[in-house]
Protein backbone atom coordinates (compact mmCIF):
# COMPACT_ATOMS: atom_id res chain seq x y z
CA UNK A 1 0.00 0.00 0.00
CA UNK A 2 0.84 3.79 -0.90
CA UNK A 3 2.63 5.25 2.27
CA UNK A 4 0.35 8.27 1.92
CA UNK A 5 -2.48 7.82 0.09
CA UNK A 6 -2.91 9.49 -3.38
CA UNK A 7 -1.43 12.57 -3.20
CA UNK A 8 0.32 12.62 -6.40
CA UNK A 9 0.16 11.36 -9.77
CA UNK A 10 3.63 9.70 -11.63
CA UNK A 11 4.50 10.15 -15.33
CA UNK A 12 7.22 7.60 -16.85
CA UNK A 13 8.63 8.87 -20.12
CA UNK A 14 9.31 5.55 -22.28
CA UNK A 15 8.92 6.84 -25.48
CA UNK A 16 12.43 6.45 -27.04
CA UNK A 17 14.32 4.15 -28.79
CA UNK A 18 17.25 3.17 -26.96
CA UNK A 19 19.07 3.41 -30.04
CA UNK A 20 23.12 3.82 -27.67
CA UNK A 21 22.20 0.67 -25.79
CA UNK A 22 21.20 -1.19 -29.26
CA UNK A 23 18.95 -4.07 -27.95
CA UNK A 24 15.98 -3.32 -30.20
CA UNK A 25 13.34 -2.97 -27.37
CA UNK A 26 11.90 -0.06 -25.40
CA UNK A 27 14.32 0.54 -22.43
CA UNK A 28 11.31 -0.13 -19.77
CA UNK A 29 11.54 -3.79 -20.79
CA UNK A 30 14.83 -4.59 -20.38
CA UNK A 31 15.32 -7.66 -17.75
CA UNK A 32 17.89 -6.50 -15.18
CA UNK A 33 18.01 -9.62 -12.69
CA UNK A 34 16.21 -12.83 -14.06
CA UNK A 35 13.11 -11.77 -15.62
CA UNK A 36 12.73 -8.40 -13.80
CA UNK A 37 12.77 -5.46 -16.19
CA UNK A 38 13.47 -1.99 -15.79
CA UNK A 39 9.77 -0.89 -15.71
CA UNK A 40 9.64 -4.29 -13.18
CA UNK A 41 11.72 -2.61 -10.73
CA UNK A 42 9.98 0.83 -11.29
CA UNK A 43 6.33 -0.21 -10.13
CA UNK A 44 7.74 -2.14 -7.20
CA UNK A 45 9.47 0.84 -6.25
CA UNK A 46 6.67 3.42 -6.73
CA UNK A 47 4.47 1.07 -5.11
CA UNK A 48 5.93 3.13 -2.07
CA UNK A 49 3.87 6.05 -2.74
CA UNK A 50 0.78 5.91 -5.45
CA UNK A 51 -1.26 2.61 -6.87
CA UNK A 52 -0.58 1.80 -10.29
CA UNK A 53 -3.91 3.71 -11.39
CA UNK A 54 -1.98 6.71 -10.87
CA UNK A 55 0.85 5.60 -12.84
CA UNK A 56 0.87 6.84 -16.75
CA UNK A 57 3.13 5.91 -19.22
CA UNK A 58 4.54 8.13 -22.05
CA UNK A 59 5.15 5.11 -24.87
CA UNK A 60 6.34 5.94 -28.88
CA UNK A 61 8.98 3.41 -30.03
CA UNK A 62 7.36 -0.54 -29.90
CA UNK A 63 5.12 0.93 -27.14
CA UNK A 64 2.53 -2.16 -28.17
CA UNK A 65 5.11 -3.97 -26.41
CA UNK A 66 5.08 -2.23 -23.44
CA UNK A 67 1.10 -2.31 -22.98
CA UNK A 68 0.75 -5.94 -23.95
CA UNK A 69 2.94 -6.79 -20.94
CA UNK A 70 1.69 -4.48 -18.31
CA UNK A 71 -2.14 -3.76 -19.54
CA UNK A 72 -3.36 -2.63 -15.64
CA UNK A 73 -1.35 0.49 -16.55
CA UNK A 74 -2.37 3.89 -18.28
CA UNK A 75 -1.10 5.22 -21.41
CA UNK A 76 -0.55 8.04 -24.03
CA UNK A 77 1.55 8.33 -27.10
CA UNK A 78 4.19 10.51 -28.22
CA UNK A 79 3.63 9.76 -32.31
CA UNK A 80 6.51 11.67 -32.92
CA UNK A 81 9.21 10.01 -30.92
CA UNK A 82 11.76 9.98 -33.76
CA UNK A 83 11.89 13.96 -33.88
CA UNK A 84 11.28 14.82 -30.28
CA UNK A 85 13.05 14.72 -26.94
CA UNK A 86 12.12 14.51 -23.52
CA UNK A 87 10.45 18.00 -23.21
CA UNK A 88 7.76 17.18 -25.69
CA UNK A 89 7.20 13.75 -24.13
CA UNK A 90 6.72 14.96 -20.85
CA UNK A 91 4.59 17.70 -21.93
CA UNK A 92 2.47 14.98 -23.35
CA UNK A 93 2.03 13.31 -20.10
CA UNK A 94 1.20 16.11 -18.68
CA UNK A 95 -1.52 17.37 -20.47
CA UNK A 96 -3.28 13.93 -20.87
CA UNK A 97 -3.64 13.99 -16.77
CA UNK A 98 -7.47 13.83 -15.76
CA UNK A 99 -6.78 15.45 -12.66
CA UNK A 100 -5.37 18.68 -12.14
CA UNK A 101 -5.17 18.90 -8.44
CA UNK A 102 -2.33 16.66 -7.29
CA UNK A 103 1.70 16.87 -7.62
CA UNK A 104 3.04 14.79 -10.28
CA UNK A 105 6.37 12.75 -10.13
CA UNK A 106 7.99 12.09 -12.66
CA UNK A 107 10.66 9.87 -14.41
CA UNK A 108 12.81 8.59 -17.17
CA UNK A 109 12.11 5.13 -17.78
CA UNK A 110 15.33 3.66 -18.37
CA UNK A 111 16.01 4.68 -14.57
CA UNK A 112 17.08 1.95 -11.93
CA UNK A 113 17.41 3.27 -8.31
CA UNK A 114 16.90 2.11 -4.67
CA UNK A 115 13.31 2.29 -4.02
CA UNK A 116 14.67 3.95 -0.47
CA UNK A 117 14.66 6.89 -2.55
CA UNK A 118 10.69 6.86 -2.48
CA UNK A 119 10.32 7.07 0.56
CA UNK A 120 12.62 10.83 0.34
CA UNK A 121 10.06 11.81 -2.06
CA UNK A 122 7.39 10.83 0.39
CA UNK A 123 8.68 12.72 2.88
CA UNK A 124 9.29 15.96 0.79
CA UNK A 125 5.37 16.20 -0.50
CA UNK A 126 4.87 19.27 -2.07
CA UNK A 127 7.64 20.39 -2.72
CA UNK A 128 9.20 21.08 -6.28
CA UNK A 129 12.11 18.75 -6.49
CA UNK A 130 15.21 17.65 -8.58
CA UNK A 131 16.81 14.24 -7.10
CA UNK A 132 20.22 14.48 -7.56
CA UNK A 133 23.70 13.53 -6.25
CA UNK A 134 26.88 15.25 -5.30
CA UNK A 135 30.03 14.61 -7.56
CA UNK A 136 32.05 16.66 -9.09
CA UNK A 137 33.40 14.47 -11.62
CA UNK A 138 30.00 13.63 -13.64
CA UNK A 139 30.54 12.59 -16.90
CA UNK A 140 29.88 15.21 -19.99
CA UNK A 141 26.96 13.12 -20.82
CA UNK A 142 24.88 13.08 -18.05
CA UNK A 143 22.74 15.88 -16.43
CA UNK A 144 24.37 18.27 -14.28
CA UNK A 145 23.08 21.14 -12.15
CA UNK A 146 24.19 24.01 -9.70
CA UNK A 147 22.78 25.50 -6.92
CA UNK A 148 21.88 29.30 -5.93
CA UNK A 149 23.43 31.07 -2.80
CA UNK A 150 20.07 30.16 -1.17
CA UNK A 151 20.19 26.17 -2.03
CA UNK A 152 17.72 25.75 -4.89
CA UNK A 153 18.25 24.65 -8.07
CA UNK A 154 20.12 27.31 -10.21
CA UNK A 155 20.97 25.14 -13.93
CA UNK A 156 20.33 21.67 -14.56
CA UNK A 157 21.69 20.48 -18.16
CA UNK A 158 24.52 18.20 -19.83
CA UNK A 159 26.46 21.54 -20.54
CA UNK A 160 26.24 22.70 -16.96
CA UNK A 161 30.01 24.02 -15.50
CA UNK A 162 31.43 23.42 -12.76
CA UNK A 163 29.03 21.05 -11.75
CA UNK A 164 27.90 19.62 -8.12
CA UNK A 165 26.71 16.63 -9.36
CA UNK A 166 24.03 14.72 -11.37
CA UNK A 167 20.46 15.20 -11.93
CA UNK A 168 19.58 11.28 -11.44
CA UNK A 169 16.46 11.52 -13.41
CA UNK A 170 13.67 11.27 -10.98
CA UNK A 171 11.63 14.82 -10.48
CA UNK A 172 8.70 16.54 -8.58
CA UNK A 173 6.44 19.12 -9.56
CA UNK A 174 3.37 20.14 -6.93
CA UNK A 175 0.34 21.44 -8.09
CA UNK A 176 0.98 25.50 -7.93
CA UNK A 177 4.04 25.25 -10.42
CA UNK A 178 2.41 22.62 -12.49
CA UNK A 179 0.98 25.11 -15.03
CA UNK A 180 4.16 26.57 -15.02
CA UNK A 181 6.09 23.74 -16.11
CA UNK A 182 3.85 22.74 -18.79
CA UNK A 183 3.88 26.39 -20.10
CA UNK A 184 7.97 26.08 -20.32
CA UNK A 185 7.47 22.80 -22.03
CA UNK A 186 5.20 24.36 -24.63
CA UNK A 187 8.48 26.35 -25.13
CA UNK A 188 10.62 23.73 -25.82
CA UNK A 189 11.88 22.87 -28.90
CA UNK A 190 11.80 19.63 -30.36
CA UNK A 191 14.93 17.98 -29.51
CA UNK A 192 14.97 19.77 -26.40
CA UNK A 193 15.08 17.60 -22.99
CA UNK A 194 12.58 18.46 -20.24
CA UNK A 195 15.11 20.10 -17.95
CA UNK A 196 15.28 22.99 -20.55
CA UNK A 197 11.80 23.29 -19.23
CA UNK A 198 12.65 23.16 -15.73
CA UNK A 199 14.77 25.86 -16.39
CA UNK A 200 12.71 28.02 -18.11
CA UNK A 201 10.22 27.41 -14.81
CA UNK A 202 13.17 28.70 -12.61
CA UNK A 203 13.52 32.24 -14.82
CA UNK A 204 9.95 32.21 -14.39
CA UNK A 205 9.98 31.87 -10.60
CA UNK A 206 9.57 28.48 -9.86
CA UNK A 207 12.03 27.09 -7.00
CA UNK A 208 13.07 23.27 -7.53
CA UNK A 209 14.57 22.14 -4.59
CA UNK A 210 17.75 19.42 -4.89
CA UNK A 211 16.73 16.11 -3.17
CA UNK A 212 20.19 14.79 -2.29
CA UNK A 213 19.87 10.85 -2.37
CA UNK A 214 22.85 10.14 -0.88
CA UNK A 215 25.03 6.90 -1.17
CA UNK A 216 21.69 5.49 -2.39
CA UNK A 217 22.00 3.36 -5.87
CA UNK A 218 20.47 5.72 -9.30
CA UNK A 219 21.48 4.83 -12.50
CA UNK A 220 20.51 5.19 -15.33
CA UNK A 221 20.90 2.53 -18.33
CA UNK A 222 22.29 4.55 -21.68
CA UNK A 223 24.70 2.23 -22.60
CA UNK A 224 25.71 -1.45 -21.98
CA UNK A 225 28.08 -0.31 -19.01
CA UNK A 226 25.48 1.11 -17.44
CA UNK A 227 23.00 -2.29 -18.09
CA UNK A 228 26.11 -4.00 -16.43
CA UNK A 229 26.17 -2.00 -13.45
CA UNK A 230 22.51 -2.24 -12.81
CA UNK A 231 22.35 -6.00 -13.06
CA UNK A 232 25.15 -6.27 -10.58
CA UNK A 233 23.24 -3.85 -8.23
CA UNK A 234 19.99 -5.79 -9.11
CA UNK A 235 20.90 -9.33 -7.65
CA UNK A 236 22.75 -7.75 -4.80
CA UNK A 237 19.87 -6.09 -4.15
CA UNK A 238 16.55 -8.93 -4.61
CA UNK A 239 18.77 -11.72 -3.55
CA UNK A 240 19.69 -9.50 0.01
CA UNK A 241 15.63 -9.31 0.29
Amino acid sequence: MPLSGDFMKVVILAAGMGKRLGLGIPKPLVKIYRDKTILDHQLYSLRKIVDFNDILLVIGYKGELIQRKYPFLSYVYNCDYKETNTAKSLLIGLESLESEGDDVLWLNGDVVFDPEIMSLIEKNKGENLVAVNIDENVGSEEVKYTLTPDGYIKEISKNVRNPLGEAVGINQVNKESLPILIESLRECQDQDYFEKGIEKSIRKGVKFKPLCIGDKFCVEVDFKEDLKKVREWAKKYYEGQ
